[in-house]
């Protein structure tokens, strides 16, 4: 074996690269900078882990959250690496020891946010070390074209005139095209190598539908998950809350995330999420990035995400153990409506602004697509895929059909209410409704008032959301929200050409089936309790210890446990995930165990 598969093994307990983690580490290892697009799940900081224990010296690593640090460091440590991290979070004796613990030369990773590291007495005391090489996770935050544009990364440009013979190393799960090249030439001024190893996630199940009933939605999309960790995310403080109560009152195991909580209560419902099993964690998006919990077995969107990226980024936090995980999005218009005002109150020049219409557009255009969701959700991202054949749309094809008789009356509607309604009052027009606001306006004496009125509420609805959708009708959150009809629009009413859109009808979305792990659904009986000990095992070692589950090991090495049934601790390091560290620190504990439930 070479010196990178010894350290895979020797140290990480792992048998095998996965795809593509071997190029890359050649690579940082030959000392030439490298931006790897890598899906999440694909191993991203074995690429850089590995170079890092082979080196002579220090390599730092750029993380964007405190708790992605602490993790991080901790699986490190528990494999026998020497890694610290120092940040705002830790008392001041902490981070002085850990300090003289890099100058000692012994460390081999430290750990720091962007702020921390480009202080300028920060930026002098690295200066006189050694370093090896720069490691900027979630990269595609330095990038003024990125999705999550952050000043403080922006500040790591500067990196590459301070230290012009360090190697940079960039990784992210989430850049196009527009946004790799700008982080290479922050980085490294375009010097260096854009690997992308592709976005797929075939092992996510992809659902979208309209949001009729979140409550009865939810539970139905809950039903068969009472067992697994999931993430639902909302888009305020205050249905963040009210979502988590609702899920307590139906007996569900739901801890809040969101900002208006106390910093501590956030830290203990983090930490419970990432040791308990079975939780189901309530937040808004300030929750998940570099969460490193490996076996998430869905995510549900109940507010529409503010793009591709974010919805892509936010998903992929699920099945990051390559076992099948479940997504389910919910949208309607008012969310299209909240995130269009969002973008028009950002603090951002106008290029920005329309960046991110453009970018809700897209997302839009991907909630009502009739074709396959991973082909549609690639396709964004310049990769083309056969049709998935587990996505909503593939389950359970939509028909397409001609509804340019339903758009001409809808945009007639707002065009005789003088393209100043948003789409409840165009809904109740349409279908002849009697409010005291369509008596008021005089609605009720224009040509199309009741001219939909052998369509439901609900029909209209969805109809009115795909026209948005469609590129038919914009909102313009300037007026209120008021629906406009656009040029494509237009060209219907011209008879320039049809409206087409997906059949609509109160058919349930496609499921998926149940997402448990396919290894673990086909335990024997004695096996599947050997499972369970061996879970509750290390739930116990990880809460003495204060760190996340998988730390300890991960399921899949749980399961490999299982099937190989080791007797010594020689055996035991024949098992995938159990490296010489973590041997000595919990391999007699799962001896004893599996040998207690023989």
């Amino acid at each position: 074996m070479t010196a990178p598969e010894h350290v895979l093994q020797d140290v990480f307990g792992f048998n095998d690269f996965r795809a593509g983690q071997r190029e890359i580490i050649d690579f940082l290892m030959a000392g030439e900078n490298t931006l790897a697009v890598m899906p999440t799940g694909a191993g991203k900081s074995m690429c850089f882990q590995v170079p890092a224990v082979l080196s002579d010296h220090l390599a730092v690593v750029v993380s964007p959250l405190v708790a992605l640090m602490n993790d991080q460091v901790a699986a490190l440590i528990a494999n026998g690496v020497n890694a610290v991290c120092i940040h705002s979070g830790m008392s001041r004796e902490d981070q002085v020891a850990a300090w003289y613990n890099v100058k000692s030369g012994d460390c081999r990773l430290l750990y720091l946010s962007p702020e921390k590291l480009m202080t300028e007495r920060m930026l002098a005391a690295i200066a006189k070390l050694d370093i090896s090489m720069f490691v900027i996770d979630e990269a595609h935050c330095i990038s003024k074209w990125g999705v999550s544009f952050r000043p403080d990364y922006d500040q790591l440009s500067r990196l590459a005139d301070l230290f012009p013979k360090t190697t940079m190393a960039a990784f992210t799960a989430t850049a196009d095209r527009a946004t790799r090249e700008d982080i290479a030439a922050k980085l490294f001024r375009g010097n260096g190598r854009i690997i992308v190893h592709g976005f797929d996630r075939p092992n996510l199940h992809l659902g979208v539908a309209a949001k009729t009933n979140w409550k009865t939605q939810l539970m139905a999309f809950l039903d068969d998950k009472r067992e697994q960790s999931g993430i639902i995310y909302c888009l305020s403080r205050k249905f963040t809350q009210e979502v988590t109560n609702y899920l307590i009152a139906g007996g569900v195991k739901a801890l809040p995330y969101h900002a208006g909580l106390d910093s501590g209560l956030r830290k203990i419902n983090q930490d419970r999420f990432m040791a308990e099993d079975a939780v189901v964690m309530v937040a808004t998006i300030a929750f998940g990035m570099g969460i490193d919990k490996p076996d998430i077995r869905y995510v549900c969107h109940l507010n529409l995400p503010g793009s591709m990226e974010a919805y892509y980024q936010e998903i992929g936090r699920a099945g990051r153990d390559g076992a099948p995980a479940e997504t389910l999005m919910l949208f309607g218009l008012d969310d299209i409506r909240t995130r269009r005002m969002f973008i028009v109150q950002d603090d951002g020049d106008e290029g920005h602004k329309i960046r991110e219409h453009k970018r809700l557009d897209a997302l839009m255009a991907f909630c009502e697509a009739a074709q396959c969701r991973r082909s549609a959700l690639l396709s964004y991202f310049d990769e083309d895929v056969a049709a998935c054949g587990n996505c909503d749309n593939c389950l359970n094809p939509p028909t397409v059909i001609d509804g340019t008789a339903q758009a001409r009356m809808m945009m007639s509607s707002i065009i005789q209410t003088g393209q100043f309604f948003g789409g409840t009052h165009i809904n109740d027009v349409l279908r002849g409704a009697d409010t005291q606001k369509i008596r008021d306006k005089g609605h009720n004496k224009i040509q199309a008032y009741g001219a939909g009125k052998d369509y439901s509420k609900e029909y209209w609805q969805a109809f009115i959301r795909q026209a948005v959708a469609g590129g038919y009708l914009t909102i313009n959150v300037q007026k209120y929200g008021c629906l406009e009809i656009t040029r494509r629009g237009q060209d219907v009413l011209d008879d320039a050409a049809p409206f087409l859109f997906r059949e609509i009808s109160d058919a349930k979305p496609a499921r998926a089936k149940p997402s448990r792990n396919k290894v673990a659904a086909a335990l024997s009986e004695p096996d599947a309790g050997t499972f369970s000990e061996l879970k509750a095992l290390r739930l116990r070692l990880a809460m003495e210890r204060e760190v996340p589950a998988y730390v300890i090991f991960s399921d899949a090495t749980l399961l490999d446990m299982v099937s190989k049934r080791p007797a010594t601790l020689e055996q035991m390091l024949d098992v995938n995930g159990v490296g010489p560290g973590k041997l000595d620190k919990y391999g007699t504990f799962f001896l004893d165990a599996m040998a207690a439930v023989e």
